[in-house]
């Protein structure tokens, strides 16, 4: 059973909260090992009792975050004499150890 949008504001806003649309072009949550990309994302902004809540939706895509740079990857393939795929997994093996990737390789 909807509410009357107009009703539903009036509740809210007798209850002390406050909503508002905040323009963004794209949001990113990044955690310690990946990134989340909203794309075209529609954000409300909440307030109430001194707290404020994000709501997000959108379109999201998500990838994965390395522990370390490409230069990382050829230094490792170059002092191993391996290919760079192998290079690369021994860093994501070792949370991107350098010296530790290297040491599995040889």
């Amino acid at each position: 059973m909807g509410m009357n949008p107009k009703m539903m504001e009036k509740m809210m806003k007798q209850l002390g909260i406050k909503q508002s649309p905040v323009p963004a072009d794209e949001v990113i949550i990044k955690s310690s090992d990946k990134i989340i990309r909203i794309t075209n994302p529609q954000v409300l902004l909440i307030e109430a009792q001194g707290q404020k809540t994000w709501q997000v939706m959108g379109n999201a895509v998500e990838e994965e975050l390395k522990p370390f740079s490409e230069d990382d990857v050829k230094l490792v393939a170059e002092k191993t004499g391996r290919t760079a795929e192998e290079a690369e997994k021994a860093l994501r093996e070792t949370g991107g150890d350098i010296a530790e990737a290297i040491l599995r390789l040889s």
